[in-house]
């Protein structure tokens, strides 16, 4: 069956995660200092207890509600730690949770998906994405795909699922159900979607229930979604091998 659709996850298939900067708490203290021009009133270790604090509250909550797999918009968590960043204007928020992010890991576009998705692209096949995220996430996958010269506009918008934006994550069946929704009013069906990701619990199994195909990048363990890097998924997919 020919695939006319692409589905990507985004942390480790688009974006390689890597570990974070050396000088991660120095940069800490200089992102307060221009941020709120004070000394940091929390250290990063005791900012990251109190957003799991949170975090896990809205989630008992969620779940109370009935929502099996629930996400949090980040921003509101963070305001919630830190009050005062909900005083500063929207565009310093998103820049201090942007870079406060870039503390906690590094990131780069993975080895061969720049190529892989200039030929995807190429094809005609539809680009998606879905992926559990926050609002950096798309500042960070536009650095990354700049830096390879591409764009999201790649991925066309109705195909792109961000948990933020739903409050509910993978591997939620509804995540897929509401892409195969949009994909069979495009007249693609399932077997003719293929889900890239990097987990068989959030990306493969799920996308295999809703009837997709799937490819896991990295290894794949036997008698689960066939895998390998970006340059075995375009192979498997000009001849099936």
């Amino acid at each position: 069956m020919k695939i006319r659709a692409v589905i990507c996850d985004v942390y480790q298939t688009l974006l390689e995660v890597g570990p974070p900067p050396a000088d991660a708490g120095a940069r800490w203290t200089a992102l307060w200092r221009q941020t709120f021009g004070t000394a940091p009133a929390l250290s990063p270790q005791e900012f990251s207890s109190a957003c799991t604090r949170v975090i896990a509250r809205e989630h008992a909550a969620a779940r109370a509600r009935g929502i099996a797999h629930p996400e949090v918009w980040w921003p509101a968590v963070v305001g919630e730690v830190i009050p005062a960043l909900r005083s500063l204007p929207p565009g310093a928020q998103a820049d201090f949770l942007f870079a406060h992010m870039q503390l906690s890991r590094s990131l780069r576009l993975m080895s061969g998906a720049a190529a892989g998705l200039r030929r995807l692209a190429h094809t005609g096949c539809l680009l998606g994405l879905a992926s559990n995220a926050q609002a950096y996430t798309w500042r960070e996958l536009d650095a990354a795909l700049a830096g390879a010269g591409l764009s999201r506009a790649l991925f066309e918008p109705d195909l792109c699922f961000w948990s933020c934006q739903h409050g509910f994550s993978k591997p939620d069946p509804h995540v897929f159900c509401l892409l195969s929704a949009r994909l069979a009013a495009r007249g693609v069906g399932p077997t003719e979607t293929l889900m890239v990701g990097d987990r068989e619990d959030n990306d493969l199994i799920p996308a295999r229930a809703h009837g997709w195909q799937t490819w896991r990048l990295g290894a794949a363990p036997q008698g689960e979604s066939p895998g390998g890097d970006w340059p075995a998924l375009l192979r498997w997919l000009e001849t099936g091998e």
